[in-house]
């Protein structure tokens, strides 16, 4: 999860710098699906206690990278809910 952390908010910076226009010229220049990497630029809205769990090793054994891909409250009240 540290790893698809990383990568998510390098993606964003690249994005937000404009090294690339939209999400498929990323995908295109990474060689991966455009779907998968709006799946990972999405973690970038966790709520930053839930980031800092996940880099600390301090989340819950629920959270998992894959369930977290499929998708999540955005507000960051309902994350705490569903994560703890």
């Amino acid at each position: 999860m540290v790893k698809a952390l990383a990568r998510a908010f390098r993606w964003r910076k690249v994005l937000d710098e404009g090294m690339h226009a939209t999400v498929e010229d990323l995908a295109k220049s990474k060689g991966i699906g455009k779907t998968y990497v709006s799946q990972v630029l999405r973690l970038t809205l966790l709520a930053p206690e839930t980031v800092e769990a996940i880099l600390d090793g301090r989340q819950s054994a629920e959270v998992q990278l894959d369930d977290l891909l499929l998708g999540f409250p955005l507000e960051w009240a309902g994350q705490h809910l569903l994560f703890g």
